[in-house]
């Protein structure tokens, strides 16, 4: 079975988090699960974010989710594919230059990635989303085509692949994005 990285952090959306680490493992995949400035062992905080016929959706404590990796041991080539999922987590992750880094070789050597909700803010920040369609969280739509891709509206329980890419718009999507995922690797 692959190796899989998954980059995550605080406030990182619970299911998005816990359900695909927890999956890709049942499925025998190995998942390394890392945060900047994070070891092994560390714990992270998670958010349950839920639609509840607000503007927008509204956000609660989660589980804390205990790292299995450490981050500064990770490189991209002792990896098949890359995990990114989504909530708070990616908007202060793309600001860090090793993970930026780390992204970005993932797909310079072309291996599956996927992302899902506002995970997709951070493949933005690494500039590798030119010519690609994907989906994200709809607040994500203009991040998305500033970075030069095609934003794609599907249901919220659908994903789309393109190329090794695969992106969904939320945690509802998470049986179509992880068949997708897994295809790949």
């Amino acid at each position: 079975m692959s190796k899989i990285l998954m980059i995550t952090g605080d406030f990182v959306e619970d299911y998005e988090n816990m359900v695909p680490f927890q999956t890709l493992l049942a499925c025998g995949h190995q998942v390394d699960a890392v945060c900047p400035d994070k070891s092994a062992g560390d714990t992270i905080k998670t958010a349950i974010h839920d639609f509840e016929g607000d503007q927008t959706y509204t956000e609660k404590p989660g589980h804390n989710f205990t790292l299995n990796a450490t981050f500064a041991d990770v490189k991209a080539e002792d990896y098949d594919g890359l995990y990114i999922p989504g909530g708070r987590a990616p908007e202060y992750l793309r600001l860090n230059a090793d993970v930026i880094a780390l992204v970005k070789a993932f797909f310079v050597a072309d291996k599956p990635v996927s992302s899902i909700c506002h995970g997709p803010q951070l493949l933005a920040a690494a500039g590798v989303l030119d010519g690609k369609q994907v989906s994200a969280y709809p607040a994500c739509e203009p991040e998305i085509k500033l970075a030069g891709a095609t934003y794609v509206t599907v249901n919220m329980d659908e994903a789309i692949t393109d190329g090794k890419l695969v992106t969904g718009p939320a945690w509802p999507a998470h049986p179509a994005l992880l068949s997708q995922f897994m295809a790949l690797l």
